[in-house]
């Protein structure tokens, strides 16, 4: 890292509120800046500092007008000089990891908020914030029910404000992203009435005063998430003509940023379609060893015939937690800090946008509420009957276990399990996608590949599936945001190469319009793969695949280039 110029330094001064002059001999404090950067992360998003678990910010609203964005930007741009006030040079390590982590951060959510102007264009993140926050509150008990019902009150009463603050910012969205924000907005005006409401008048326990000004908050919630899904289809849905492709150069930037990758755009797609085409030739391989008189969908087809009921998609995937549970331990792939298990929940309404399963898990510095909630998205009610099916079929028996296992044991879970390991705050607050859900997906393939499943092709066919899912992910979103697809293009990618049903396909498709980076389950994998070749390279007959993957999570989730500096110091090697 470069020292700062005179310019830069000026800047840096006054960004820093110092008078007089600055002596040769000091020297930035890294710990008390990592302090400031997260005070003013947590204070613009009150909601992820309750999820960290830091409950000052529990009774604190986001505030998302045009001159709160304009705030944040001009923050984020004063830490940013700050962060060129560090020498490198001087710096411990581990401390150097987090300054190019933090570096990292700043420039990424720049990007987002000043050049591609999210804020302008996305209608979701508005009305899902309300659901969001007030979900955090309720779900888990780090206080006393009457006290976190005063939180969830405090809370209600932001949520017209944002609605108002949706209608002044968002104007020319794309037409994908409006539809979601529909989906979203409808659900939260069932959440707030039904669920918020339910647990509310529990938590109150009978005071009345307590239940009354919650009432009040809730109702005019709720009337403002009407309000937003009646103005988001009658007036932004006609209006939303925007186009959500960011364009080859913000891609490739936030692939520097947010992962540390810097291949070029056309490299890293032939790595994508690679991987696409070999996954593929093994489905069909493996679903010829099932059944050599159907076609390959046909056979991934037959396997989904074994699909839950709506009335029993919770309890299928509850199902397969231990035996899975049960296969680590007994082959020593990881260590499990924790005998606590996750709970199986419906994915909240407000978190429904394009999203089957997901893990929800209490923050780094929570020390009260331990509850983890493994989230599995119903079919929603208004849906008739060949979507519902479709959409159940996705959670057959074979498909539901490699979800598990990338979700709970040993994916998501068990890397969270690990956080009390993590070695400084930055890590334990940050991570990104190519190291998180790139470790969830490579656990999938990997156990299979230490027998799980017992060599059956079905099980197989099933890793192979989620493999191809993540496949088409990489492709789509680098064509959706650089070469032009439309999300019907991408639908088709889904169905043909993925063996997707088609109302999932374009669930699929559709997330890469506002995720254009979901190629770092695929891409995190691979780097996975190479990064423990390389470590069983370096350490010989002391490797161990439990010591590889406990040395891993013991890192916390760095990106994979800081993550192989960490592990194989000095080591060059490319990272694919």
């Amino acid at each position: 890292m470069r020292n700062p110029s005179p310019r830069l330094a000026s800047g840096l001064l006054l960004a820093l509120g110092l008078t007089g002059c600055m002596k040769k001999t000091e020297l930035p404090n890294l710990s008390a800046f990592v302090d400031e950067y997260y005070d003013s992360a947590f204070a613009w998003s009150p909601s992820a500092g309750t999820a960290a678990g830091f409950h000052q910010y529990d009774k604190q609203s986001e505030d998302r007008s045009a001159a709160a964005y304009q705030k944040r930007i001009a923050t984020l741009e004063a830490q940013k000089l700050r962060v060129e006030a560090f020498q490198p040079a001087v710096l411990k390590p581990q401390e150097a990891t987090d300054l190019q982590v933090l570096r990292n951060s700043i420039d990424a959510e720049l990007l987002d908020l000043k050049t591609l102007e999210t804020w302008k264009r996305n209608p979701i993140d508005y009305v899902g914030s309300s659901g969001n926050a007030v979900d955090l509150i309720m779900k888990r008990e780090f206080a006393p029910a009457k006290e976190r019902l005063q939180a969830v009150t405090a809370r209600l009463a932001g949520a017209p404000a944002l609605v108002a603050a949706m209608q002044a910012n968002v104007q020319n969205p794309p037409k994908e992203f409006t539809d979601l924000a529909i989906r979203v907005a409808s659900g939260s005006v069932g959440f707030l009435k039904g669920d918020v409401a339910r647990w509310a008048k529990d938590a109150a326990a009978g005071d009345a005063q307590a239940l009354a000004d919650f009432q009040k908050a809730d109702d005019a919630a709720t009337l403002a998430m009407q309000d937003a899904a009646q103005w988001l289809k009658a007036d932004l849905l006609p209006r939303s003509k925007g186009a959500y492709a960011i364009g080859a150069e913000n891609f490739a930037k936030k692939m520097l940023y947010e992962e540390m990758v810097d291949l070029p755009l056309d490299k890293l797609l032939a790595v994508g379609q690679a991987n696409l085409d070999k996954d593929y030739r093994a489905f069909v391989e493996t679903a010829k060893q099932i059944n050599p008189k159907l076609a390959p969908a046909d056979v991934m087809k037959s396997l989904e015939n074994e699909h839950p009921t709506e009335a029993d998609l919770l309890p299928a995937a509850r199902r397969t937690v231990e035996g899975i549970r049960a296969f680590l331990l007994e082959h020593r792939i990881v260590t499990i800090p924790s005998e606590v298990r996750p709970k199986i929940e419906e994915t909240p309404p407000y978190a429904r946008v394009g999203s089957f399963a997901s893990m929800d898990t209490p923050g780094a510095y929570e020390t009260k509420a331990t509850e983890a909630f493994y989230y599995i998205t119903p079919p929603e009610h208004e849906w008739d009957a060949k979507h519902k099916e479709e959409h159940l079929r996705l959670y057959n028996k074979f498909v539901m276990q490699m979800i598990t296992i990338h979700e709970a044991f040993p994916g998501h879970y068990t890397q969270f399990l690990w956080a009390k390991e993590f070695p400084s705050k930055v890590r334990k607050l940050s991570g990104p996608g190519s190291n998180v859900e790139g470790w969830a997906h490579y656990t999938e393939q990997m156990l299979l590949e230490e027998g799980y499943g017992g060599g059956d092709p079905k099980i197989h066919l099933a890793q192979l599936s989620e493999a191809l899912l993540r496949d088409c992910r990489y492709v789509n979103g680098i064509m959706l945001h650089t070469q032009g697809w439309t999300v019907e293009q991408g639908q088709k990618l889904f169905v043909e190469k993925g063996f997707q049903e088609p109302a999932n396909a374009f669930e699929e498709s559709r997330r890469g319009a506002y995720n254009p980076t979901y190629l770092y389950y695929t891409l995190g994998k691979l780097m996975i793969y190479k990064l423990r070749a390389d470590y069983q390279l370096a350490n010989k007959s002391s490797y161990s695949l439990r010591g590889f993957h406990d040395e891993f999570l013991r890192q916390g989730p760095l990106p994979l280039k800081l993550m192989r500096e960490a592990l194989l110091p000095g080591n060059k090697a490319p990272l694919l």
